[in-house]
């Protein structure tokens, strides 16, 4: 568990002393310093001085990711229903929808029968992990019971998205054609645009989103959580640590098409953001984090590092008990307790 943070007031009186008169550069592990514009670093003494460091996380991403799209590609969505099966309690539609002109997106679309029936019901994205099967483990058809989540939700009463994420199983995109400069932003956009999606829908509550990933679902949960502030609660599991300490610093698992390939073009220690700065920016909405003790690819006590460098920015909001984090003893997996614990924390978020 990490331990309690020092007081606002002590971490902020803390920050100022530690800045360098004149200008610097922003440390990644103290989010309570801004660069003013002339480039001075100052003290974060209020979420309106926070809201200037988070606009620099915004566009240091989007150095690497490449820019986020704007109105130009928010077509009509345009959603078609390919297949459509009664699980019961919801049904399962297996639909298409287009995400920016010339790009179809293929995901599932989980419905509970009693949002049918008129009732209005809260939303959750459900990301899929680096799996052959794609979006078919988070809906139930990838043989894999621990990603399943998507089921579980809708069983609780949710209308859930899984879209595929690009590069992966079926779905094979040209991003660069579209206009992209990494998989990653081409997820994000296709995320949002699924979120539009949801919103559309008549029976969906649209006053605040969830979104849910293991391992690649975990950090695409995050990265698009940074970009759309309607995704009120966040759970990631196995998704993230330092990139710095990501398999000991090669990188390269980071920069193949489908990620950003971009990151190669900086020394480990010049990379423009982390994900110290990218939790921080999710305040003060819900954070789940679940980081196994014997996960493999991402370690847990980099995870602790960067929720005690994002945990002040919480502060400012009054909001630290939003940012969780948990430490499973098992491997690279998202183990039925802390399922159980991200599903009720949903429930506690968008009932609200």
């Amino acid at each position: 568990m990490i331990r309690d943070s020092l007081p606002r007031l002590l971490l902020i009186l803390v920050a100022s002393v530690a800045l360098v008169a004149g200008a610097g550069e922003l440390e990644r592990t103290n989010l309570l310093q801004y660069a003013d514009g002339q480039g001075r670093l100052m003290p974060v003494r209020s979420v309106k001085d926070w809201e200037k460091r988070r606009a620099s996380v915004l566009d240091a991403m989007q150095k690497v990711m490449g820019p986020l799209p704007g109105k130009e590609k928010r077509c009509a969505l345009d959603v078609k229903v390919e297949e459509e099966i009664d699980r019961g309690s919801y049904v399962l539609r297996k639909i298409t929808y287009s995400s920016e002109p010339n790009g179809r997106v293929p995901a599932y679309l989980l419905i509970p029968k009693t949002a049918l029936a008129g009732k209005k019901v809260p939303a959750v994205l459900g990301l899929h992990q680096t799996h052959r099967a794609g979006n078919k483990v988070v809906v139930g058809l990838g043989d894999s019971p621990d990603d399943a989540y998507g089921v579980a939700l809708a069983e609780r009463g949710f209308v859930v998205l899984a879209p595929a994420y690009p590069l992966l199983a079926d779905y094979n995109p040209d991003s660069k054609q579209l206009g992209y400069q990494s998989g990653t932003m081409k997820a994000i956009w296709d995320n949002i645009r699924g979120l539009d999606l949801l919103s559309a829908l008549p029976f969906v509550k649209t006053n605040a989103f969830g979104a849910i990933g293991h391992s690649l679902g975990g950090h695409n949960s995050v990265y698009t959580a940074v970009f759309d502030d309607r995704i009120k609660v966040v759970v990631t599991s196995c998704g993230l640590d330092s990139y710095r300490d990501y398999m000991d610093g090669n990188i390269k698992g980071w920069t193949s098409t489908r990620y950003m390939p971009k990151l190669l073009d900086y020394p480990l220690e010049k990379i423009p953001f982390d994900f110290h700065e990218m939790i921080g920016a999710l305040a003060p909405r819900t954070c789940f984090i679940s980081a196994p003790i014997g996960d493999t690819n991402f370690k847990w006590k980099s995870v602790d590092a960067i929720a005690a460098t994002a945990r002040p920015v919480y502060e400012l909001y009054g909001a630290s008990d939003r940012l969780i984090v948990k430490h499973p003893d098992c491997p690279h997996r998202f183990p039925p307790e802390m399922r159980e614990e991200a599903y009720r924390l949903i429930e506690q978020t968008l009932s609200q």
